[in-house]
């Protein structure tokens, strides 16, 4: 590793955001303060300086370092040190909105019946701030649907939020009228449908006159199907008369 790449400066880097401000990069550990490392990578992979880090490297730092400030448990992380970490705790003071993504297959669901935990989190993690919402969103959605909760419409249906640092809230279950999406896709395209007016044919300017020129194709249809009513006239007509011979009555029409 460089110097900007060394374990040392991932060592500092590491307890910063996992023992002072997991928040901070979309983060919530779990109570024991462990967060999964593919959710770790995630968030450095948004991180400019930091998008090389691999599980290795995290090992490295364990392995290379006497005193290291983090430690893994399987497929999770946490800080040894964790006293500056904010806990989870009831909202004090909540603004009117809040934010959160889902996957766009989920859309059609979550606008039935709900928001519920995604991604394998016990909790439905929220975010005053759009950005953070969609930067998270990303993790599990190229394009995710941006949601817009009510918080206080909430708080009468019954949600209670907690408080997780100072960018994430969190909520077991947001209920369906508490929340708006963007309109599903079927539904876009109705309402662009019916606000699409019907083509009408533009006046022509006074004193002048639109050409128009016959179809080629159209024009060869036409003689075909007159050739061919012809034909089938003419081939009437024959059979006709050869009945008429033949039960002798043509000299009645000649």
């Amino acid at each position: 590793m460089g110097q900007l790449k060394s374990p040392k400066k991932l060592a500092k880097f590491l307890a910063y955001v996992l023992g002072r401000r997991p928040d901070e990069f979309g983060l919530v550990p779990d109570p024991d303060g462990y967060v999964r490392i593919k959710d770790l990578l995630k968030a450095f992979s948004e991180e400019e300086g930091w998008r090389h880090v691999r599980r290795a490297a995290l090992e490295e730092v364990i392995l290379t370092l006497p005193d290291p400030p983090v430690e893994i448990d399987e497929n999770r992380i946490r800080a040894r040190v964790r006293d500056r970490m904010p806990t989870m705790g009831p909202v004090w003071d909540i603004p009117k909105l809040l934010y959160t993504c889902v996957r766009q297959k989920a859309h059609p669901v979550v606008v039935h019946e709900g928001i519920s935990p995604v991604g394998g989190h016990p909790w439905v993690i929220l975010s005053p701030q759009k950005e953070m919402a969609e930067r998270m969103g990303r993790r599990i959605d190229p394009a995710p649907v941006l949601l817009t909760v009510q918080v206080e419409r909430s708080e009468e249906s019954g949600v209670v939020f907690r408080q997780a640092g100072e960018l994430l809230c969190l909520a077991e279950y947001i209920p369906m009228g508490c929340f708006t999406a963007p309109p599903l896709p079927k539904e876009k395209a109705e309402a662009k449908k019916k606000e699409t007016p019907r083509e009408e044919q533009k006046p022509g300017t006074p004193g002048s006159f639109i050409l128009d020129f016959p179809d080629p194709e159209k024009k060869k249809k036409d003689r075909h199907d007159k050739r061919k009513r012809i034909s089938s006239g003419i081939s009437r007509r024959e059979k006709c008369a050869g009945r008429n011979k033949k039960c002798g009555l043509s000299k009645f029409f000649n």
